[in-house]
């Protein structure tokens, strides 16, 4: 009875290491990919904004654009 507790304790303590080295090289895999970079707030030159400008309206909201 003995050898078989002995024999089921090996194969978890094996399956334990197994699923510890398994955890450590998926870590240290997705730590290889992280950016370190840090964002900034500050802005480039000439930068006025993301948003592009548009042609201005000839007329109110909702009235007719008058054709050539």
């Amino acid at each position: 009875m003995s050898n078989e507790r002995d024999s089921h304790r090996t194969a978890v303590v094996l399956f334990a290491v197994v699923v510890i080295i398994a955890i450590l090289a998926a870590f240290v895999t997705t730590l290889e990919r992280i950016d370190t970079r840090t964002a900034s707030n500050e802005t480039p030159p000439d930068a006025t904004g993301l948003a592009k400008s548009r042609a201005p309206l000839d007329g109110a909201s909702g009235q007719p654009v008058l054709g050539n």
